[in-house]
């Protein structure tokens, strides 16, 4: 052991670790049921997911009146248009697929089609709503929770939080729950001004007295016109997806020396779907990725990166790393290009971070290049990363080219922008909280004799976190996909520990120049090229020089004062 590298080393260390997570150091009686449970949990979370889907398929609203769609920009409106014709139905048909939804939710002028729309939306596979009853998922919240409790009791912990935590940069429950509370605490006074500013706009500009969880998108959007002048609808003719992409393979092409091109005649499994391949300075292939852009009809929502090939060493020949990235954008219509709202780009270059990790990786042990191995709260640092050219002058300049004119994204409406970045980020910062904190508790507490069932929990969490209250038929937990079937459970607040990463990895680019070749070189070869080889605390300190701090997610998200 004592000869072996770092990666080898770091491999076998995180074997072992597994091993125990994973049941095989038990006697045979224990190692049955565990197995047992693992398949039981299996099949709960795929019919967790697959609930979801059916429920967002099964809800529509087909408008035949012009009159209703008070509101709705071009984009929305084409696009419910091409559903209808998919349909062979006159007008337009809305679903609750994120565009669609969001479009509606955020533009809609009439208050009753936002209600219809998130009532439908909110109460997906649960006993409320348009079609309660039809794929529930509250047993099988109930059978993933007791499943996941009686394996971590199976190997030795008192919960799967504690599970959990095992294999990540946080050390203890405590730490995470201490973690979340303090940023509570910095966030919350910000979030209720915000919220108050919010109901104020809400019943002098729209009319409505009372606040209702359907109007806040819409009201949000309406407000953040008037304090900045600005909307997604005005920024989206910049956004090209092509110039987009061409302006992230620039960036990447001068922070870390790559190139990126298109490689045609490659199978594909949708017409849509492009494939590239990535060569270092030395014109050495690095990796090579598939990237599926649009949303379409039954393609699973959401956006991720996943691994197609891993990078290894097979017969003293390295295999390239090979990468899914699929996002649900907006795409094109009616022979347009396809335009994005700067919250697609946001998501693009989120994904892409990802990729880089997985595809730049130089470790030749599989189990701990590129993102494998790597600890789950650390694994978003790249990402979020990322996101940061999106809001940067000379990142902007870089992708943006107006549809029309190919100009650039102009100086005013990049100061709206910026001065846009922090509007309601309080707001967000305690939803995302509550969300993390509901999570982490449910592990801890489910099953204890304190714990007084799911809702209760989620009531409870909102109550000390939330400044919206939503109404009593919300069942938000029944489509939370990232933490009963998506690997984040007793893991959700590894977004918010990231972002702290990664807002202090970016403030070294602040300090230096964010194109400095030397911080690139370092963020390259310390973080994306070293993969879970080393343990992600002691490489974000050999390229910051020290531990993360707080302070630049705080002044990131306008909440240092």
């Amino acid at each position: 052991f004592k000869r072996l590298d770092k990666a080898n080393k770091k491999s076998i260390e995180n074997t072992l670790l597994q091993f125990k997570l994973n049941g095989v150091a038990l006697d045979e009686q224990d190692k049955l049921v565990f197995k047992k449970l693992e398949n039981s949990l299996s099949a709960l979370k795929s019919k967790f997911e697959q609930n979801i889907l059916d429920a967002t398929q099964a809800f529509r609203i087909h408008i035949e009146e012009k009159s209703q769609l008070s509101g709705l920009p071009d984009f929305v409106i084409d696009m419910a248009k091409q559903a209808a014709e998919q349909e062979e139905l006159n007008g337009w048909l809305f679903t609750l697929d994120a565009p669609s939804y969001i479009g509606v939710m955020t533009y809609s002028d009439k208050r009753q089609f936002r209600e219809e729309m998130y009532t439908a939306f909110s109460t997906r596979a649960s006993s409320k709503g348009p079609n309660a009853g039809e794929y529930d998922n509250t047993q099988i919240i109930e059978d993933i929770l007791s499943a996941q409790k009686e394996q971590a009791k199976i190997i030795g912990f008192n919960n799967y939080a504690e599970v959990s935590i095992a294999a990540k940069m946080a050390e203890t429950t405590q730490q995470v729950l201490s973690f979340l509370e303090n940023l509570v605490d910095k966030s919350k006074p910000q979030a209720e001004k915000e919220f108050n500013d919010l109901s104020l706009y809400a019943s002098k500009h729209c009319e409505i007295n009372k606040l209702q969880a359907w109007d806040i998108m819409y009201v949000s959007e309406k407000l953040k016109q008037k304090e900045y002048g600005i909307s997604q609808q005005e920024l989206k003719p910049y956004f090209p997806a092509e110039e987009v992409i061409q302006g992230l393979f620039s960036i990447v092409n001068r922070l870390y020396g790559i190139k990126i091109t298109e490689k045609n005649n490659v199978d594909v499994w949708h017409e849509d779907v492009q494939f590239f391949e990535i060569l270092d300075e030395e014109n050495k292939l690095r990796g090579q990725f598939y990237l599926d852009l649009y949303t379409r009809n039954n393609k699973r929502g959401g956006a991720w990166m996943d691994e197609c090939i891993g990078r290894m060493k097979v017969d003293s020949k390295i295999q390239t790393p090979v990468a899914y990235l699929t996002c649900n954008l907006t795409p094109p219509v009616a022979n347009k290009p396809a335009l994005l709202s700067h919250n697609e780009v946001t998501t693009l270059f989120h994904e892409f971070g990802h990729g880089l990790q997985h595809m730049l990786t130089k470790v030749d042990s599989l189990s701990v290049s590129g993102i494998s191995g790597v600890e789950w709260d650390a694994v978003e640092l790249p990402s979020q990363f990322m996101e940061n050219w999106c809001w940067e002058k000379q990142g902007l300049e870089m992708m943006t080219s107006h549809v029309d004119t190919g100009e650039a994204l102009p100086e005013n409406l990049y100061k709206k922008l910026i001065k846009a970045k922090n509007f309601q980020s309080a707001m967000i910062m305690v939803r995302q909280l509550e969300f993390a904190l509901f999570d982490f508790r449910l592990q801890m507490e489910y099953g204890t004799a304190e714990f007084k069932g799911v809702q209760a929990l989620l009531d409870e969490v909102r109550s000390q976190v939330a400044v919206i209250i939503p109404p009593a038929f919300n069942q938000f937990q029944h489509g939370f996909a990232h933490i009963f079937s998506g690997g984040y459970a007793a893991g959700y607040y590894s977004y918010k520990w990231a972002e702290v990463l990664s807002a202090d990895a970016f403030s070294k680019f602040e300090e230096n120049g964010i194109f400095d070749e030397k911080t690139g070189k370092q963020f390259l070869t310390s973080i994306l090229e070293t993969g879970g080889s080393e343990k992600a605390m002691d490489l974000f300190k050999r390229f910051r020089g020290r531990e993360p701090e707080i302070n630049a997610l705080l002044k990131h998200s306008g909440l240092s004062n």
